[in-house]
């Protein structure tokens, strides 16, 4: 096992000491009357002792996780000096609780009066040395430290200085349990009046103590980045909680302001040690955005209750009228405090509290869409309005590797995505801006968004696809009527004159037969001529319509005469079909035209030795696959007429296509065609 390191047996040391402290003082403390307590004007030591405590722990964690970074020593150092202090108050309060006093009371009232002065280094310190341990760079070290230096004029000279002199320019008297007390244990011989400008300098000097770290802190959150940022966002929240609690402690009982600073020096210490080990440790965008909106909520909310109930008390007069001014406002205002909550809420974050809105506002808006874009536009203007986001986008995914994307407002530069699933499958994706308390979308809000979206964009698709669904009749029945023309010239500009002149000739050589047989015969030849020509494009009408080899030797056998037909010179094609017997026609002829295609580009471009064609019938598709060794497809290349016929004839059917080029070479033609399901007869 290896040996603890040094600066961890420190921080351990100082985690115990404070410990003691803060145990000497909840002794101490407990020691005494509250009445007693209440009376002697003095701190309650403890809450200091708990708040050392709150400061020394994750200090010690992180002397322990990283021993040179200069915040963790600030903590440590500031936790004991803060369980210091308490024990010191407490051993006063409980020296002077039951005379005679105490010995070593002075120098605990000492401690406490000179030395806790120094507490006010403490947060200067932490606010230049966060988050790397470091000072500042440039001309800001130097402002730094001035401003360092000019902290440290004040708890000096606390240190030295006569009580006389310290006490003559203190706000108020000190407690009259402690005024037979003496504090001179470090005093200089120096002239009052040198004194007298050295604690003016020092309280003048308080203000810059906290100006020049405070710019520090905001030079520094300026111009960070990505990870660092996020540690300055924990300094920064634990700072907007400071404030709260403070500000909360000073509406609320003064008893309670004591666990006010506890509360605010806990919060603060864990803050930190999490922007230094842990800054992802939880969305800190998120919870800094909620604290400072519920915080401001709640404020407004109680301000106003405040004013109303002094408002209803001073115009009631006297106590019961102010019993009946409390009753009026749990009974009239109380209602619409919550309709007051509820408006802030809407305008600040939108409707997204509201589930029922925004669905109902979803529904009407797509009421009145006439087209699938105009759907996307209505859900996007929706999520929108309800979320309050600056910008929405959603796209909804299309056949052939398209997508339709609807947009409301512009597109921030940081923006974030989650999926639209449907039934399992994801249809499309919603895009947000991020970044302000109001981008924040919690868990439940993106539930929320699943839901109203994934539904409006399932509708909008099969918007969509019925829109193709009619695209592809006309297109269907525009074939049909084409390839109908096309038969029809062909009949009649090709094989009917063929026939026609078949019969003339035949019947010239009737009429040459009996006095020229010669010349009967060779116009019989010649018709014979055209009479092949004319089956030869018959021939063609009919394979161009179903290729016969289909009805012959099925799909499995056609596509093995075709390879056999296509091969070139130094290529080996090999067919492997696991075929049922009773496949569709409109399958078999989509395949057989697909494979003839893929083997086209492979004897023409591919320059492959082998090629394979595998055909698979299974999972209620037919699966067509045409793989090459040969030189594949450079990227960037574009796709040809016969690449687009291969998807096309795939999409006719309801399937797919796809054309890859695997890493080890060669090309992969692959079709997916869907097959009827077997009836039950």
């Amino acid at each position: 096992m290896s040996k603890p390191r040094v600066s961890t047996l420190v921080g351990g040391v100082f985690v115990a000491l404070t410990l003691a402290a803060t145990a000497v003082s909840v002794v101490l403390e407990a020691g005494i009357g509250a009445h007693q307590r209440a009376a002697d004007g003095l701190e309650a030591g403890w809450i200091s002792g708990l708040a050392g405590l709150a400061l020394a722990g994750p200090g010690a964690l992180l002397v322990y996780r990283v021993p040179r970074n200069a915040v963790a020593w600030i903590l440590c150092a500031s936790g004991l000096h803060w369980a210091l202090d308490g024990a010191a108050v407490a051993y006063v309060a409980h020296a002077v609780a039951v005379p005679p006093v105490e010995p070593g009371t002075a120098l605990a009232y000492w401690i406490y009066q000179r030395v806790g002065a120094g507490l006010l280094f403490s947060l200067p310190l932490l606010l230049v040395f966060y988050p790397d341990g470091r000072l500042p760079r440039g001309r800001w070290r130097w402002a730094a430290l001035v401003s360092l230096g000019a902290t440290a004029i004040l708890p000096t000279t606390l240190l030295f200085v006569p009580a006389r002199v310290a006490d003559a320019m203190d706000d108020g008297p000190a407690p009259a349990a402690v005024r037979d007390l003496s504090a001179d244990l470090l005093t200089l011989p120096l002239p009052d009046t040198v004194w007298h400008v050295l604690l003016r300098v020092g309280y003048a000097a308080l203000p810059l103590s906290l100006l020049v770290p405070f710019a520090v802190v905001f030079r520094r959150y300026r111009g960070a980045r990505g990870l660092a940022r996020t540690r300055m966002r924990w300094l920064l929240w634990a700072g907007v909680v400071d404030v709260l609690v403070m500000l909360s402690a000073l509406m609320l009982p003064q008893t309670v302001l004591g666990a006010g600073l506890f509360v605010a020096i806990a919060i603060t210490g864990a803050a930190i040690a999490a922007g230094v080990l842990r800054p992802q440790l939880l969305d800190i965008d998120r919870l800094l955005g909620g604290t400072v909106l519920y915080g401001a909520l709640a404020a407004v909310v109680v301000v106003v209750d405040a004013a109303v109930l002094a408002l209803v008390t001073t115009e009631l007069g006297d106590r019961g009228a102010a019993l009946v001014g409390l009753l009026v406002v749990l009974l009239v205002y109380g209602p619409l405090r919550n309709r007051l909550w509820v408006l802030v809420q809407r305008v600040v974050l939108g409707q997204r509290h509201d589930p029922y809105r925004i669905i109902s506002g979803l529904a009407e808006q797509l009421e009145r869409s006439e087209s699938p874009e105009h759907q996307l536009l209505a859900v996007a203007r929706s999520v929108a309005e309800a979320f309050r986001s600056p910008y929405v986008a959603v796209e909804v995914h299309r056949t052939g590797g398209q997508a339709l994307l609807a947009e409301h407002g512009t597109a921030p530069a940081d923006t974030q995505t989650l999926p639209i699933t449907y039934r399992d499958e994801t249809v499309g994706r919603l895009i947000l801006a991020t970044g302000g308390y109001r981008a924040a979308i919690s868990p439940r809000d993106e539930r929320l968004l699943a839901d109203v979206v994934r539904q409006a964009a399932a509708a909008a698709r099969s918007g969509y696809l019925a829109a193709e669904l009619q695209l592809s009749r006309e297109r269907l029945v525009g074939a049909r009527e084409e390839e109908r023309r096309r038969v029809r010239r062909d009949l009649h500009d090709g094989l009917g004159p063929a026939l026609g002149g078949v019969a003339l000739r035949i019947d010239t050589a009737r009429n040459l037969l009996v006095r020229a047989p010669r010349q009967a015969d060779e116009i019989l030849r010649q018709a014979r001529e055209d009479v092949s020509t004319a089956l030869a494009d018959v021939r063609r009408l009919v394979h161009d319509l179903r290729p016969p080899a289909l009805d012959d030797v099925g799909l499995a056998g056609a596509v093995g005469q075709l390879a056999e037909r296509l091969r070139a010179p130094g290529l080996t094609t090999r067919v492997e079909a696991e075929l049922p017997a009773d496949l569709p026609a409109a399958v078999e002829v989509a395949a057989y035209r697909i494979a003839s295609e893929a083997l086209t580009n492979v004897t023409k471009h591919a320059h492959a030795a082998t090629c394979m064609v595998t055909l698979t019938a299974g999972d209620g598709e037919l699966t067509v696959e045409v793989r090459d060794d040969g030189a594949g497809i450079a990227p960037g290349t574009p796709s040809g007429v016969g690449l687009v016929s291969l998807r096309e004839r795939a999409a006719e059917l309801g399937g797919r296509c796809e054309i890859e080029c695997p890493a080890a070479g060669g090309t992969l033609v692959r079709a997916h065609l869907p097959l009827p399901a077997p009836t039950l007869g």
